[in-house]
């Protein structure tokens, strides 16, 4: 069972299992066809595609009308009746991939956990890994599956609300950590988002380093050295980004870290920046 990460050669022994469900999870937050057209035009043979915008994410205002985010959790229902289209079953391998770094995949691996779910693993490198080692792609549907029967059972992992958020500004008694890139966090280049800056006493780890220049994940020892620097206790700490989804690398990092037990805040910097009354930190 693999929990964190596979490699592509690890990923090609197996890809032919019976109980391998392999997920196709590129996105482009401004072009949103991007990820559908990527998969017809190649993707790893039997993998099957998961749209970022309408099955790993929820709809973006609650019943109350408020604004929750621009990707929201899914309800777990939902999500457990998507899983169990593409074949997924309490005893399924899942494997996601993109070829963004693990920036989407890391999402379905999260939610897997999140419904209960540990055979849930990321391709390490995605794509260009598998390319990178002779393997090939394919242009076929996948053959249909056999409904799965995955079940919905206890969380591994922990959220936050956004009002736990806002009490933590005053308590400080938790580590807020943003997966954006630098310059968003600044508010120097907010071009998705009502309002650029952080949340006030958050700290800064973007994603993409967690990553060698090949887009593999550094090893174990150099992410928990690096993320020991940024913050003490995981248990005590929120990962966000700007919507909830790359917040899951950083997640991930933490797993492969062996530094388990850090919160998501599903909605993250968009759904904080909606509201004009919640405090907003530069720089």
């Amino acid at each position: 069972m693999y929990t964190t990460l596979i490699s592509a050669d690890d990923l090609a022994a197996h890809i032919d299992h019976p109980q391998l469900v392999v997920v196709d999870c590129r996105h482009d937050l401004v072009n949103l066809a991007f990820g559908r057209d990527a998969y017809a035009g190649g993707h790893l043979p039997h993998a099957v595609f998961a749209d970022m915008e309408t099955e790993l994410a929820g709809v973006k205002r609650g019943e109350d009308g408020v604004f929750r985010g621009r990707h929201p959790l899914p309800e777990k229902k939902a999500l457990a009746e998507t899983l169990r289209r593409w074949g997924v079953s309490d005893t399924t391998q899942v494997v996601a991939y993109d070829a963004h770094g693990g920036m989407y995949a890391a999402r379905l691996w999260w939610l897997l956990r999140w419904i209960g779910h540990e055979a849930s693993a990321v391709l390490d490198g995605g794509l260009p890994a598998w390319q990178a080692a002779g393997q090939p792609l394919s242009t076929e549907a996948p053959a249909a599956r056999a409904t799965g029967t995955i079940g919905v059972r206890a969380p591994f992992v922990p959220t936050v609300t956004v009002a736990e958020v806002l009490e933590n500004i005053e308590s400080e008694q938790r580590t807020v950590v943003d997966a954006r890139a630098a310059d968003r966090f600044r508010g120097e280049n907010e071009t998705v988002d009502p309002v650029g800056g952080h949340i006030p006493g958050a700290k800064n780890r973007f994603f993409k380093d967690n990553l060698h220049n090949d887009g593999r994940f550094k090893a174990p020892e150099m992410l928990r050295e690096e993320f020991e620097a940024v913050i003490d206790d995981p248990s005590e700490a929120i990962m966000q980004c700007g919507s909830g989804v790359t917040a899951c690398h950083n997640l991930l990092a933490l797993e492969v870290a062996g530094m388990p037990g850090a919160a998501l805040y599903p909605g993250s910097w968009s759904e904080w920046s909606a509201d004009p009354t919640r405090p907003v930190a530069k720089g």
